[in-house]
């Protein structure tokens, strides 16, 4: 069986106790893909303390330095683009035309990074005193603990990560111990490009490990993607230790369609984005909200669709929708359909396991429906990260915004109009931190901001020139020539 090690200061290493653990298939249990370092205590110390040394020297490399290898790195992530596909593929089950959309996400991220490295502008205002000068200037927090998600295992870790360097920070990354391999690819395209030792460092371990990145005194910044739950606590304990922290959480966002829509159209987007990556992404489609003038026509069409699509190994290239994450996520997705009906939802299709041929050997759910949920519902208010879509129906326009907005969450909102008058009332009044109009709920852009709004966010937006926002801290300067005590703040009228 495959071993892998951490990348701490420039150097593979085993963790110091020697322990590991096994990263399943979940398409097939049978398949181990290999043993990784199970980090404690003392690797993240000495991590953590790799990057704050290194950190003296790299605040110095002027910023288009930086850029220059965080687009050497874009360059590799090119290269290796279908083999860390299929790697992805392997440990955590999409199909392989999303895991190749993954790395695509990271190398347009590389490239965008790296030419922000030009444009890390300050602000210059003038000063109410004579012969003074008032400047701006961008400067990195210092040591980056990085936490991502196993769903997008190349594409989230890039938005921290290629950004938090680039301004001039260094990294200690935590991958999730659901997607180990796609971090170990990472740093060895880190190493390869030419990051200096020490700047960027991976560690792979169970989720104690990253609570005690959090902890860490010498950890200036947490970027965090996962759970609400998890989220939640890590910033109760960057409130009380005075870290700067973001944190991307939870979703459960919805697609409206109104009876003006193209209804073609609408049922494409709602497939993708409820069923795409299995319904594993924190902005999948997971309420359907349905004019009450199309509903019946349009559930008719969505559980012939739905009961279409191909499961199967993400690997094979007929597959459309690959496995959950684990038996004990599918038992949880279960548990949700089986509330959801209880409490009065109409089952369309699918909830239950998929057993067929070679299914049995993993984790597959069917692509499911659920009609005539209530707001009261617990699957119209909880998110169950999985290819699970409760539908609603909605009286009329008013009525469905007032559905999409009364949620705990506020991540991702799609409508589907021909009316251009309520699609820009719908880009006013839905409460979330991104909106598509006539598109799913699922594909944010490199270059645009990202995140949300009530419990999916804590206020920060990843992606564009908003992550720098994340990554620097701003640094104020007077300059002042005049060769006399001057007072700002002081009554000089």
């Amino acid at each position: 069986m495959e071993k892998f090690k951490n990348y701490i200061n420039g150097q593979w290493v085993d963790a110091k106790s020697g322990k590991t653990f096994q990263n399943i298939n979940p398409a097939n249990h049978d398949d181990i893909i290999g043993e990784f370092a199970l980090s404690e205590q003392a690797d993240v110390d000495e991590a953590v303390k790799a990057a704050k040394e290194a950190f003296k020297k790299w605040k110095l490399v002027p910023a288009p330095k930086r850029g220059e290898l965080i687009k050497k790195a874009g360059d590799i992530f090119v290269r290796r683009k279908k083999e860390l596909a299929r790697i992805m593929t392997r440990e955590m089950g999409k199909p392989t035309f999303e895991t190749e959309g993954d790395v695509q996400e990271a190398i347009d991220t590389a490239y965008y990074a790296a030419s922000e490295t030009r444009r890390l502008f300050g602000y210059n205002a003038p000063s109410e005193m004579y012969e003074k000068v008032n400047l701006s200037f961008r400067v990195p927090v210092g040591v980056c603990g990085i936490i991502t998600a196993w769903n997008f295992p190349v594409a989230v870790p890039s938005w921290k990560i290629l950004p938090a360097i680039a301004a001039g920070n260094t990294v200690v990354y935590k991958p999730s111990k659901e997607s180990p391999h796609s971090g170990v690819i990472f740093a060895e395209i880190m190493e390869e490009a030419g990051i200096p030792a020490g700047v960027f460092n991976l560690l792979t371990g169970k989720g104690s490990m990253g609570n005690m990145l959090v902890e860490h005194p010498d950890i200036d910044l947490i970027g965090f993607t996962g759970s609400t739950e998890i989220g939640l606590k890590i910033g109760e304990i960057c409130g009380r230790t005075n870290k700067k922290c973001s944190l991307e959480m939870g979703g459960k966002n919805a697609q409206i369609v109104l009876d003006d829509a193209n209804l073609e159209l609408a049922l494409e987007g709602v497939l993708w984005g409820a069923f795409g990556t299995t319904g594993q992404r924190c902005t999948a489609t997971s309420r359907l909200i349905l004019h009450k003038g199309i509903y019946d026509e349009f559930l008719d069409k969505l559980k012939v669709r739905a009961e279409s699509l191909k499961l199967g190994d993400g690997l094979k290239e007929d597959t459309q929708v690959g496995p959950v994450i684990h038996d004990n996520s599918l038992e949880n997705i279960d548990r949700y359909v089986k509330i959801a009906i209880k409490e009065g939802g109409r089952l369309i299709c699918g909830g239950e396991r998929a057993t067929e041929g070679d299914l049995v050997k993993g984790s597959f759910y069917k692509p499911t429906v659920i009609a005539d949920v209530l707001p009261s519902h617990t699957i119209f208010k909880e998110e169950i990260f999985g290819p699970v879509l409760a539908v609603i129906k909605a009286e009329s326009f008013e009525h469905a915004i007032e559905l999409q907005n009364n949620c705990d969450y506020g991540l991702s909102s799609s409508i589907y109009t021909k009316n251009i008058n309520n699609a820009f009332k719908a880009i006013r009044d839905i409460e979330a931190g991104i909106t598509y109009i006539n598109a799913p709920t699922i594909g944010a852009e490199a270059h645009m901001p990202f995140g949300g709004i009530k419990g999916t966010g804590n206020g920060h937006r990843e992606g564009g020139w908003t992550v720098f926002d994340i990554f620097t801290e701003w640094k104020t300067v007077y300059i002042d020539f005049s060769d006399k005590l001057q007072r700002a703040q002081i009554d000089n009228y």
